[in-house]
């Protein structure tokens, strides 16, 4: 009998653990045979570890992991992802957004020899906004990345045990551990399920962790704004050669006096921008390769609790 483990990163969810862990056992639990919770708290100021260590007394299966601060929602899952035992195991988000069947229907297409199942969006309930910008990044994500990346996106997910031992191995930092799921290139499934409304707590995903994730997935997966910036360049040097003919042909034919400060200055002052703009890119990607460089782990595990054993780490 193969095992599952359930991982979840958690952070100011004190109000939905409860919720959610009821909504596990009543909808998953108790068909999948042997499994394995992982609850990963990644730095909350908030309940949310009493509570998830008060529900592992409850459940022997509980492990509950806690950070030693906030390194953000894709390191908690890779936390999770490093210390879980299953022969697999399934991302699940703490919000309630999700329907915890989507669990079992991943589960059982990772049984018919889908080393990675994807959980797809086909629609969400949320800010019409949120969605409009959410839709344009994964646009984005297609367009310069993934082409894979399905249409609503995709932030859950099962991988094998294979897929898990690759993971552990590329502990890269500033990424998306999404495309990173993506780019091993095992057997692939797609499921696809509606996400509901948030009915309880606060989302803390911040414009600017949206803004870095960003930034983090073109800059980390590929080298397109560099080659637009090479494109840019070379666009701007035709166009400059063009003015410096046209204006030397109407001197000579014409008569027509040079401009002066006006153009030359809006000529300058274009030209130092898009240099300001292109320095700025090369210096992300001069910044990722220097904190890579320097080996730091994208976490660091505080405490592992599991059963009634309490291990510092």
């Amino acid at each position: 009998m193969s095992k599952i483990s359930i991982v979840i990163p958690v952070y100011y969810n004190s109000d939905t653990l409860r919720d959610l862990y009821e909504d596990l056992k009543n909808k998953v639990l108790g068909t999948i045979g042997e499994y394995e919770i992982v609850f990963v708290d990644d730095g909350s100021g908030d309940e949310s570890w009493k509570i998830m260590n008060e529900i592992r007394l409850e459940d022997s299966n509980v492990k509950c992991v806690k950070l030693s601060r906030n390194f953000g929602e894709h390191a908690a899952i890779f936390a999770g992802l490093s210390v879980c035992t299953g022969d697999c195991a399934v991302t699940k988000q703490a919000d309630l957004q999700e329907d915890s069947s989507l669990i079992l229907q991943m589960y059982e297409s990772w049984k018919k020899g889908n080393e990675i199942v994807l959980a797809a969006r086909r629609t969400r309930k949320d800010n019409p906004i949120y969605v409009l910008f959410a839709g344009m990044y994964y646009k984005l994500i297609r367009k310069m990345v993934n082409k894979n990346m399905p249409m609503g996106g995709c932030d859950c997910y099962l991988v094998g045990r294979k897929a898990i031992n690759e993971l552990i191995k590329l502990n890269e930092k500033n990424s998306s551990l999404t495309l990173q799921v993506m780019w091993l290139g095992f057997q692939t499934d797609i499921i696809y399920f509606d996400r509901l409304e948030r009915e309880k707590g606060k989302g803390r995903w911040t414009m600017a962790k949206k803004v870095k994730l960003v930034m983090d997935s073109i800059l980390s997966f590929s080298y397109a704004p560099l080659r637009m910036m090479m494109y840019a360049g070379f666009i701007f040097d035709i166009f400059s050669l063009i003015m410096f003919i046209v204006v030397l042909a109407e001197y000579f034919s014409v008569g027509t006096p040079i401009a002066g400060w006006s153009s030359l200055m809006s000529v300058v002052l274009l030209g130092f921008g898009m240099m300001m703009t292109m320095i700025g890119i090369i210096g992300e990607y001069i910044w990722r390769a220097l904190d890579a460089s320097r080996n730091r782990p994208p976490f660091i595990i505080d405490t592992i609790k599991t059963g009634d054993e309490d291990i510092k780490d």
